[in-house]
Order: structure tokens, then C-alpha cells, then sequence
């Protein structure tokens, strides 16, 4: 693959990448980003029924494997190009991986961003040396203005996924894990633009041609899926995995993708959730959203895999501290380690009291109490009440609803989604 500009618009008929370029960019970019491990997940194998092995993306400098494509990008670039800098739209990761290896090289980056990306993303781009311009409420705003100022600065646009340059770089994950386990016969793929699976897909089946390849989209964002089996379906909501929340697959990515993969799954937000927290609690590592996209496939569609050696890619772990601390808190709940029960009282002295007793002897603790006399359709004797409480387990919670009820209350649990 020879150097030519990233400035070309997206399109189907930019050239095919082929195992040789994935291989050529390895060599490019080894030893400016991280070989991450490729390690087996015994108590997940064990929880899904399939061989699960783990490629640690989210252990990069930046934390996400964007840095892959990016920097291939860059050093594709010649002279004159590098001078003259870069440009890019982006609010996640590759922005960061762009700015990070720009500063390095010496190259300058421009990243337009919407003016609603929070300040933390904003800060860590920032950080890494790229001049940050806020324009636009949406990204194709930003998408938009970023082209206007790559023709007016004569700037390269560095697509984050839909040009083959980037698509190779992000080909070298799926290098890496079957240089370390050979044996893999499956690759879940998380799918938003199309490039990762585009360049994994690409090296994957130069080296191992029946190894299975599985994309995985949110529910809320089945773009991809929608492209291939050519139906209409919705894209938009609030999503953990925003960094696969793409409208539009690429035009190239999109044609890489039909090619090559075997099959696309939609995952839900509480799948995702789970993943989330299931990879905290029994790998001790922080994924974001998307980077758990896998293992939710894993979780959601587990009779498709099962005996299998599954390979899957936490591709990314910036995920909001706040956010996270829902997510497992979420989690606990799903779980039954705690809950919110609503009760009804009478509004008595001591009505309140005999309950307590009766958590006391189950000895679920109480974390919260509310209580609602007004705003309540009971009559004006009755009130009530809402108390979150923690338990040991499912089953011990269900002892204490089961006391109450022995007791005469009418109780109900809030439910997640």
C-alpha cells in the first residue's frame, strides 16, 4: 500500500487492504504503541460455556486501540503533509490516539470537537498537545467544519475508521492474538465505523481463512447490521457504548465488512452493563462501554458460541468514573445484592418500627428510607415507604419480601430495565 493522501473523501472504491498491508503496518508502528496480552479468562470460560480469551486494548497509552490507526496514518504521511499538520473530528478515542502520536512525531494535530463534549474529553485531548476547536452541537457538525478547515489550512483529514490506512493499523490487534493463540477459531468484533473489524477481519482471514468473524453492534445503534441485511432501523439513544454509537457505517469500511464477516449481533444496554461490570469484578480491568461489547455478545448470545475458542477485544477502557460507579451499582441491583422495596404502612405510630424489625431479624441492612404521604393515591391514613437495603444474595432478599408479606405488608420491588 503506497503513500497517498488521507484527504480523499471516504469511499467504496479506495483500495482493499490485504494481509501484507496489516503486516507492513506492524512494522511500522511496533514499538510506539503497546503489545498488549492476549490472556485467558478461565472464569468466564467457565461462565458461558466457550474458551474466552481477552486482547487488553484498554491497556494502550491512551487506553484504546485507536492508536493503531492513527499512527499508521500518520506515518504514511510524507513530508510536506506532516508539515503542514492534521485534522480530525472526534470526541473519543481518536482524538486522543491521534493527538498523542502527533505530539510525538512532531506533527500538528487539529481536532474539531461538538461544543457539547464534556470538558474531561476535551482536557485529555488537549493534554496531548492538538489544538482543540468546539463547533456545532452534533458531530456531523463538527464532521462538517473539520472538512471546511482541512481545505482552507491545506490540513490532512485523518478519518477515524473509513480509509485503509486506518483500517490496516487496526488490523494488527487481530496479528497479535493469533501470533499469542493460534488456536482461536472465532473473533468477536465490536462494529461502529466498520474499521476495526475491517483491518482484523482483513489480517485474520490471510492467516487463518475458516476462523469465524462475529461484529457486534448496540441495540440503539444497529447501523452496520441495518446496512448489510437491508432493512431500516432506528439509530439513536443513550447508549454505554457510545464509542460504537455510529449513524452511518463507512462506505469503505462497509464493503471490507460484507466481505469478510459471518455474522453481525445486536447486544442491549443491560447486556453491555453486565459486561462492564463482570470485567471490573473478575478481570479487575476498566472497559468502557464499547470495549465490552464482546463479552455482551458473549453474554446475550451464548448458544452461538459455545465450545468454541472466542478471541474478543476490550477495545478501549476511558469510561467516565461517575458512569462506571452506576454501572456496577446497576449491577448489584440486577443482581439482588440490592434493592428498593416499597411498602405500604399505615400512617401509625410504630408502623415504621415493626418493619425495621423485621430487616433486623433478616439481617438485611438498610441503606435508605423514604417516605411519601402526599403525593400517593392511598387514602390519607396510608402512606409509602421506599427502602433500599442490601443483601447477601438473590435469595436472601427474597427471604426478607417473603417475611414482610407473612406479616401482612403489601410489597413490591422497584425494577431496573
Amino acid at each position: 500500500m503506497t503513500e497517498q493522501s488521507l484527504s480523499i473523501p471516504p469511499a467504496a472504491d479506495l483500495p482493499a487492504i490485504a494481509l501484507d498491508d496489516v503486516r507492513a503496518a506492524a512494522e511500522r508502528i511496533m514499538g510506539a504503541v503497546v503489545r498488549t496480552p492476549t490472556l485467558k479468562s478461565q472464569t468466564l470460560s467457565d461462565m458461558v460455556g466457550a474458551e474466552v480469551w481477552l486482547k487488553f486494548e484498554n491497556l494502550q497509552f491512551t487506553a484504546a486501540y485507536k492508536e493503531r490507526g492513527a499512527l499508521n496514518a500518520l506515518l504514511l504521511l510524507d513530508a510536506e503533509a506532516r508539515a503542514r499538520g492534521v485534522i480530525a473530528a472526534s470526541a473519543g478515542n481518536h482524538a486522543q490516539g491521534l493527538a498523542y502520536h502527533g505530539k510525538r512525531l512532531g506533527i500538528p494535530v487539529t481536532i474539531v470537537m461538538p461544543s457539547t463534549t464534556p470538558q474531561v474529553k476535551v482536557s485529555q485531548t488537549a493534554s496531548h498537545g492538538a489544538q482543540i476547536v468546539l463547533h456545532g452541537e452534533k458531530f456531523d457538525d463538527a464532521y462538517a467544519h473539520a472538512r471546511e478547515l482541512e481545505a482552507e489550512r491545506g490540513m490532512t483529514f485523518v478519518h477515524p475508521f473509513d480509509h485503509p490506512h486506518v483500517a490496516a493499523g487496526q488490523g494488527t490487534v487481530a496479528l497479535e492474538m493469533l501470533e499469542d493463540v493460534p488456536e482461536l477459531d472465532t473473533l468477536i468484533v465490536p462494529i461502529g465505523g466498520g474499521g476495526l473489524l475491517a483491518g482484523m477481519g482483513t489480517a485474520a482471514r490471510g492467516i487463518k481463512n475458516d476462523i469465524r468473524l462475529v461484529g457486534v453492534q448496540a441495540e440503539l445503534y444497529p447501523s452496520m447490521y441495518a446496512e448489510l441485511n437491508g432493512v431500516d432501523m432506528a439509530c439513536e439513544g443513550d447508549t454505554l457504548a457510545e464509542g460504537i454509537a455510529v449513524k452511518e457505517p463507512g462506505a469503505y469500511t462497509r464493503k471490507l465488512v460484507a466481505s469478510l464477516n459471518d455474522d453481525i449481533v445486536l447486544v442491549a444496554e443491560r447486556h453491555l452493563e453486565r459486561a462492564v461490570s463482570l470485567l471490573l469484578q473478575i478481570e479487575k480491568t476498566v472497559v468502557e462501554g464499547a470495549g465490552a461489547a464482546g463479552l455482551a455478545a458473549l453474554l446475550a448470545h451464548g448458544d452461538e458460541f459455545q465450545g468454541r475458542k472466542v478471541g474478543l477485544v476490550l477495545t478501549g477502557g476511558n469510561i467516565d468514573t461517575r458512569l462506571l460507579a452506576n454501572v456496577l451499582l446497576r449491577d448489584l441491583a440486577r443482581s439482588g445484592r440490592i434493592a428498593r422495596l416499597r411498602i405500604r404502612l399505615q400512617d401509625r405510630p410504630g408502623a415504621l418500627f415493626k418493619v425495621m424489625k423485621l430487616f433486623d431479624e433478616k439481617q438485611v441492612n438498610i441503606i435508605e428510607i423514604y417516605h411519601q404521604r402526599i403525593f400517593t393515591t392511598l387514602p390519607a391514613k396510608g402512606l409509602i415507604t421506599d427502602i433500599e437495603c442490601e443483601a447477601r444474595d438473590r435469595e436472601h432478599l427474597d427471604s426478607l419480601v417473603v417475611a414482610l408479606r407473612d406479616a401482612g405488608y403489601m410489597v413490591t420491588t422497584v425494577e431496573l430495565a
